[in-house]
Parts: structure tokens; C-alpha cells; sequence
């Protein structure tokens, strides 16, 4: 398991240095998809999943499943079932679940909080903590307020700011590799 994540590690680590994971459109279809963006972040999501660790106190029993949760409305359409369907995690199975009430997702491991949610940030921040709970949101200046893991595009690539603060404050754990590929940045003053 250490040498596949590690794999999709170093890949990760190539694609985002490349600046192969970019937004340039491929063309229309008939149906609606999911924008280009979004399926670069639901990629981003699994992968943030891969390079945390939760506290046994995260999962209701040993071999529960990682739960990603988005808050909101969901920018993702199908991209984050398609990306994580069969998927695991430490031998844990990856579940989806949605809701615009926060409550509803407090069990979730891994929360998105959309762009429909900016008005309530630290609102949200304040009811998970400390929960163990990965947040990530491209709400802008999001890690700044107390998230932990924050998009934002740069050109047309996705990029991700990280707060370690507000990680070891949710009781999380970072992969050193991850910190690495992240920008890092440090809660503003009054912030939790």
C-alpha cells in the first residue's frame, strides 16, 4: 500500500509541476458534465484523502469508510463519484454524501464547502472544530480564516494553499508530501 501511494504521490507531484492539470476545455458533448475544473478538484479531493490521517475517534468502528462530504451547492456533478467509485483509502471505502446543513455531514472525514456557503465560513469552521475533519473549500482566503485546505486557480491551473494550524487543531495529520506540493499559509489574526 506504501508503494502505491507513493506512486500516486510522485505522479501527483509531476502532474502539478508539469502544470499538466489544467482547465483547457476539450471540447462540447451533448450532455452536461462536469466542468474540466471540477473534475481536476474531485481528483485533488481523493488525493488530500490519501495523505491525511485521521484519528481512530474519526470512524464510528474500524473498518468504516472515508466519508467526503460537500456542503452546499455541488459544483462536482458526477466527477467525485466517478473518481472515487471503487476506490480505498488505508482499506477503507470512500462514500460521498451532500447536504447545504452543515449537521448533516459532521460524520464526514473529508468536507468541500462550496462557494454558496462563503457568507457562513467561520460560522462552519467554528461547529467542526475540533472534529477531525479535513476542510476544504475555494472560498477565497479560506485557509487564512482557519480552513485547512483552500483552492484557488492560478492561469488556468488549480492550486491549493494549505494551514497546518487549522490541520493539527482538527487533529489531523499531514503526509510531508503533501505539505510539500501545497502553499502554506498561516491563519490570520482573530482566525481560528
Amino acid at each position: 500500500m506504501a508503494i502505491l501511494r507513493d506512486l500516486v504521490s510522485s505522479i501527483l507531484a509531476a502532474l502539478l509541476l508539469a502544470g499538466t492539470l489544467s482547465l483547457t476545455a476539450t471540447g462540447a458533448t451533448a450532455e452536461p458534465a462536469p466542468s474540466k475544473e471540477y473534475q481536476v478538484k474531485a481528483v485533488f479531493l481523493f488525493n488530500f484523502a490519501q495523505f491525511v490521517e485521521w484519528p481512530p475517534t474519526a470512524f464510528p468502528e474500524p473498518g468504516a469508510p472515508i466519508s467526503i462530504g460537500v456542503l452546499g451547492d455541488d459544483p462536482f456533478g458526477t466527477a467525485l463519484e466517478e473518481t472515487v467509485r471503487g476506490e480505498t483509502v488505508g482499506n477503507r471505502k470512500i462514500t460521498v454524501q451532500r447536504s447545504h446543513k452543515v449537521e448533516d455531514l459532521k460524520n464526514c472525514q473529508l468536507l468541500f464547502i462550496s462557494k454558496s456557503e462563503k457568507g457562513r465560513t467561520a460560522e462552519i469552521l467554528s461547529s467542526l472544530t475540533p472534529g477531525p475533519v479535513l476542510t476544504v473549500s475555494e472560498v477565497e482566503s479560506f485557509a487564512h480564516q482557519g480552513g485547512v485546505i483552500n483552492f484557488y486557480l492560478e492561469g488556468n491551473k488549480v492550486r491549493f494553499e494549505i494551514n497546518p494550524a487549522a490541520a493539527r487543531r482538527q487533529r489531523l495529520k499531514l503526509n510531508s508530501q503533501l505539505l510539500s506540493l501545497g502553499k502554506i499559509v498561516t491563519p490570520a489574526k482573530g482566525s481560528q
